[in-house]
């Protein structure tokens, strides 16, 4: 069973909101511990949800059932910028199966902002300093449900999260304990990793099977950065007549102009890169304690894969992808920078290699940390050579290329990008263009306006004048902790997020925030100069006439630009 919950605390008054779905029952808990610790008694062999729940409510709720003042461990956590566990080793003695459904990127508030729900916040400041009146604790209570009703919908809407999460416990036995953890932290639990100090973090290792002649200059930097060492430092160079950045974090490179290109091009991508270097190459964290485990998981998974079995890939392609990022954190047991040092370079140099034996055959689109973009004439010749090139750096390195044809591709630069392939699936990545869900949904109608016109050269004037759902319209934006207030038509603002609209109306102005009284107002960057606000539940809701979609058609043009396009 699942016990949804999320607690407020002020400095005389605390209080929970407790959702139980399969029980139907829903508990509202002020100021009485002994309620709280029955209700935990009945419940603690069960999971709790919340949202950043991980870093702040079950320290809360541990607190108060221990006997400390909340409000003490509110402020560690809040105004101290401590980790809650590092309040007291004690918190530990508390049985709670914790699992924290955060988007790591947003607040409960923006998301309920981009599903289309009412984001209106209470009106009883957190600061107050006296007992909350009976008045104000039902308002507390009314928003608390409220929020934590959302966060049952953020739960549903990232179900798979949560299966894969529960998914990755039953296949390698971890206790149900370890549900609190991050997916990283339970990898290396699954991969049994012993913590172990090294002090070997620069001492690179580049892979015998390299053969790399015009551009060894790049090995070159790599090895003198052993004498720097400097994670901040990178190179730039031209490869294949098209600017390249090699550093600690991956190989990016794209012309510096935008690319609207039709014609034979390939997408080569390497299977499985990083997970397939550490095999092949010996470089996984050398706190595995058995490595062949690591090799089962990835065969397991390509077999899977193979079959056609998505859901059951889940917690093998978990593990894969999150040893090579494990073995750069410092809190994990798989800790171990030298090795991430070098499947990281040498990733780099082995797609360099690669490019280097392919220059003067095709014509590079971009390069990326696991793949490449590339055109080429369309002719049997042509494409035969390049699958001959291909086929020979994969017997020589280990690694296995796959090859997508693209008919039509729209490229801003090497992180935004739209692609038709000739199956007629489409890639979508970056800001402008990316695909949208209920929890990532802000100004949607220009992304639509955009991916319609290059994919299907639908006028984005149609797009967006044929649109009469509200919400399509819609910029989220948030009062950051580095301003006060906000302000719209002169009026201060109680509120921290907001959902806004561009407006035919001159008498409505824009969007500011202050970060004090007496100081400038800055406009939210991002909105319009003329914009109404509306942050009740605008799902249904149809667009007024006072909607501006000239502004809404402008920005999408301007966009497109950006891809490349010229009116």
């Amino acid at each position: 069973m699942l016990n949804f919950y999320d607690f407020e605390v002020f400095k005389y008054d605390w209080l929970v909101v407790i959702i139980n779905p399969i029980e139907k029952n829903t508990m509202k808990i002020a100021n009485d511990k002994d309620k709280l610790a029955e209700y935990h008694k009945q419940h603690k062999q069960q999971i709790w949800v919340g949202y950043n729940s991980r870093n702040y409510d079950q320290y809360i709720l541990k607190a108060i059932l221990l006997g400390f003042d909340p409000k003490e461990v509110n402020d560690w956590i809040i105004q101290g910028g401590n980790k809650g566990w590092e309040y007291s080793s004690t918190l530990n003695q508390i049985q709670l199966y914790n699992y924290d459904c955060q988007n790591k990127f947003n607040s409960l508030k923006q998301l309920e902002g981009f599903m289309g729900n009412s984001v209106q916040e209470t009106s009883v400041p957190f600061d107050i300093d006296r007992k909350l009146t009976p008045e104000e604790l039902e308002m507390t209570f009314k928003y608390c449900q409220h929020d934590v009703e959302q966060t049952m919908e953020v739960f549903m809407q990232k179900k798979a999260d949560f299966d894969a999460h529960m998914s990755l416990l039953q296949t390698f036995n971890l206790p149900l304990k370890n549900i609190s953890k991050t997916q990283a932290q339970l990898s290396a639990l699954a991969l049994g990793c012993s913590r172990c100090d090294w002090f070997d973090e620069w001492d690179l290792k580049f892979v015998d099977t390299l053969r790399i002649t015009k551009y060894q200059y790049v090995m070159s930097w790599f090895l003198d950065q052993k004498q720097v060492k400097d994670y901040k430092n990178y190179f730039e160079t031209n490869v294949c007549g098209v600017p390249h950045v090699f550093g600690w974090g991956g190989l990016h490179g794209a012309p510096d102009h935008p690319i609207h290109r039709k014609g034979l091009l390939l997408h080569v991508d390497v299977t499985s890169f990083y997970p397939s270097i550490m095999i092949r190459y010996d470089m996984l964290s050398r706190n595995v304690r058995d490595k062949a485990v690591y090799k089962q998981i990835y065969d397991t998974r390509v077999a899977l894969k193979a079959a056609g079995k998505k859901a059951e890939q889940a917690p093998y392609k978990i593990i894969l992808n999150a040893t090579y990022g494990i073995c750069k954190d410092p809190t994990s047991s798989a800790y171990d920078p030298r090795q991430a040092n070098n499947v990281c370079v040498n990733g780099q140099l082995l797609l360099l290699d690669l490019l280097e034996h392919l220059e003067g055959h095709c014509e590079l689109i971009q390069s990326n940390t696991d793949g490449l973009i590339i055109q080429i004439p369309d002719t049997d010749e042509a494409f035969e050579k390049v699958d001959d090139i291909c086929y020979e750096w994969e017997q020589r390195t280990g690694m296995s290329l796959g090859f997508d044809v693209i008919t039509e591709i729209w490229q801003k630069d090497v992180n935004n990008y739209i692609f038709k392939f000739a199956d007629g699936k489409v890639e979508r990545k970056g800001a402008y263009v990316k695909p949208l869900n209920d929890l990532d949904n802000d100004l949607p109608i220009v992304n639509k306006a955009l991916v319609a016109f290059m994919v299907d050269s639908v006028p984005m004037e149609k797009t967006i004048g044929d649109c009469t759902d509200l919400k399509d319209f819609q910029k989220i934006v948030k009062l950051s902790s580095k301003y006060k207030y906000a302000w719209h038509n002169n009026s201060k603002l109680t509120e921290k997020t907001f959902r806004v609209f561009a407006s035919k109306n001159p008498f409505n102005g824009y969007i500011g925030k202050q970060k004090d009284d007496g100081m400038t107002i800055e406009k939210f960057a991002n909105t319009p100069e003329h914009c109404f606000i509306v942050n009740e539940n605008v799902n249904g809701v149809k667009a007024p006439d006072d909607l501006d979609k000239s502004y809404y058609i402008a920005l999408a043009y301007k966009r497109l630009e950006q891809f490349g396009f010229v009116r």
